[in-house]
């Protein structure tokens, strides 16, 4: 996504362009934490162009698809203080050909990598939801760990793919229908979402501690910092553990960098930004705190990750 915003600057107009999305975010922390980095995705037009040359210049390297449509952009404007949108470009769906040079180029270049990291799609209806279940299985069989941070119909795909961790957030959670609303059905929730197909599962809960789960509990807690912009908090959380698991660093190991790398991100401007020394001194700040079940399997009923994603489809 090309993003175009307009600031002021002693009186004048001040124009930014900038690379966005959720997969350009996950690649720049990565990036920052001093792993090597390819994103994989489709560009087209105008708009593919500069976007693509912006993200390399943020030291990730880019593995492109060609389109026939550009892709996605706003122009907003923030002279007022407020954020205004002046015009916004959505993205359109890949056509067939488009969605099979995006499997095959990603699917190659994760069979290389040690750790292949899923975002979101830019839109519902840029690429069939079954892309996501093909790739998950296809790269879990070909020993490449596979973390997802996704919801909806693209997680429920994923899952049934198979995914070595999975991170979800609350509020996506809630939105898709889950029951979530308690701890005890939250944690009812992650443990049907870890039976349908993925190793761990981390939520995060915006400014509480997240959780995670794999043979136990965990509460993982980092530091309160005084929050600037919490926009991206969760990309650079998943990011940070991406790039733990790719050291072959511990389940611990990845959860401390992970929350240090989103606690620190809401003290900056830069959505998935950070400094990869101070990330990593930070993460002896986090602290694991093991969580006694709060009820016994089957006590509160739990929809199955394919249950949310038919209750966050569109009617």
């Amino acid at each position: 996504m090309l993003t175009v915003t307009i600031e002021r600057k002693a009186d004048a107009p001040d124009i930014h362009l900038h690379a966005g999305g959720q997969g350009f975010w996950l690649a720049r922390m990565i990036a920052a934490l001093g792993m090597p980095v390819t994103l994989c995705g489709s560009f087209g037009g105008e708009t593919g162009v500069v976007v693509r040359t912006l993200i390399e210049q943020e030291g990730v390297a880019v593995l492109g698809s060609n389109a026939d449509a550009g892709n996605a952009a706003y122009i907003h404007d923030r002279r007022s203080g407020d954020r205004v949108a002046i015009a916004e470009m959505a993205p359109a769906p890949l056509s067939r050909h488009e969605v099979d040079d995006l499997y095959t180029l990603t699917l190659v270049e994760g069979i290389a990598a040690d750790v292949c990291v899923l975002g979101g799609p830019a839109a519902a209806d840029v690429l069939p939801v079954d892309t996501y279940c093909r790739l998950a299985a296809d790269l879990t069989r070909s020993g490449t760990k596979v973390v997802a941070d996704l919801s909806g119909e693209p997680m429920a795909a994923a899952l049934e793919g198979g995914v070595a961790v999975l991170k979800v957030s609350l509020e996506d959670l809630l939105a898709d229908g889950a029951r979530a609303g308690t701890l005890e059905e939250l944690v009812a929730t992650m443990r049907a979402l870890q039976r349908s197909g993925v190793e761990r599962v981390v939520v995060s809960r915006g400014d509480r501690p997240a959780l995670a789960l794999a043979t136990e509990l965990l509460e993982v807690a980092g530091p309160r910092l005084e929050p600037v912009d919490v926009r991206g908090t969760g990309d650079a959380m998943t990011a940070g553990m991406a790039v733990a698991l790719a050291r072959g660093e511990t389940w611990e190991e990845a959860l401390r960098l992970g929350a240090a790398a989103g606690t620190l991100n809401v003290t900056r401007r830069g959505l998935a930004t950070g400094n990869r020394d101070q990330i990593e001194r930070l993460a002896a700040c986090v602290e694991l705190r093991p969580l006694a079940e709060p009820v016994t399997a089957g006590q509160v009923a739990t929809a199955t990750p394919d249950e949310l994603a038919a209750r966050a489809r569109p009617s």
